[in-house]
């Protein structure tokens, strides 16, 4: 008979996720945990500490370095145009069609760490339609301080290494050290604060954009998040997902693959008949 253990290591690390979903609203246990563990080992060092017993003491008793703790195990790289080709096709096939088929879209940037993604699709907008479209950008992210960037709309050199000479003279300003998107762009999107792990989704969307945002995650809360956006979705809505990532449920989700990252809504009716 074989008798199952728990290690001290594994109850401290236990523990730990459960005062830090208490104390910051972030469920460690929704993310793979061994890269999770390596990060996390990684501030343990630099806090000077071995134990997630004794980091969880610092924590609690340090703002700044649970402020720090937080921005660390939450995804904040992007930049503008990431993966150009995938926006150039955003641009030329998904938004017209979807523009065709209803007036104003309603998008969402999902996770969207300093804005990046959502500022790019503004950019989209305004080449397509004008400034006057209509069409609005919804910006979530759990990280406040990525939130603060996202509406002042600043970004560094490399955040618009992907961003050529006309787009620059047309759509940011120089702000040195980096740019700043302008005033339209800005107002088109609307920056708030969101938990894609423990709140609830809005509904009716036309595009959402999810992108290299859930690769940490366990299965479990990858297929919570995608089932999530797909009752979102507007039926025939598209959702957008990073390079690195791929939906195997998406059948029985209810999505359908239309391009490499891009996935559309099926209508739930056309979902039970398969």
């Amino acid at each position: 008979m074989t008798t199952l253990t728990t290690s001290r290591d594994d109850l401290d690390y236990l523990f730990f996720q459960r005062r830090i979903k208490e104390k910051t609203g972030i469920d460690l246990s929704s993310y793979k945990r061994p890269q999770m563990e390596r990060r996390l080992r990684a501030l343990l060092t630099a806090a000077g500490v071995r134990s997630f017993r004794e980091y969880l003491y610092l924590l609690e008793r340090d703002p700044e370095l649970l402020e720090t703790f937080r921005r660390r195990v939450t995804i904040n790289v992007s930049e503008l145009f990431r993966n150009p080709d995938k926006f150039q096709e955003l641009k030329d096939a998904i938004i017209p069609a979807l523009a065709r088929e209803h007036d104003r879209l309603r998008i969402w940037s999902a996770g969207c760490s300093y804005g990046a993604e959502a500022y790019s699709v503004a950019v989209i907008l305004h080449e397509l339609f004008g400034a006057a479209h209509g069409h609005r950008i919804l910006a979530t992210d759990i990280d406040d301080e990525m939130l603060d960037l996202a509406r002042q709309g600043r970004f560094s050199d490399a955040d618009m290494k992907n961003v050529d000479r006309a787009r620059r003279a047309r759509f940011f300003t120089s702000d040195p050290p980096g740019w700043r998107a302008a005033g339209p762009l800005r107002q088109m999107v609307d920056v708030r604060r969101h938990d894609l792990l423990t709140e609830h989704f809005e509904r009716s969307f036309h595009l959402i954009l999810c992108r290299n945002v859930v690769i940490y995650f366990t299965d479990e809360a990858k297929a919570q998040l995608y089932r999530g956006f797909r009752d979102s979705l507007v039926p025939g809505g598209v959702l957008f997902i990073g390079s690195t990532e791929h939906i195997f449920s998406a059948r029985e989700i209810g999505l359908e693959s239309i391009s490499s990252f891009f996935y559309r809504s099926v209508p739930a009716a056309l979902v039970e008949d398969r």
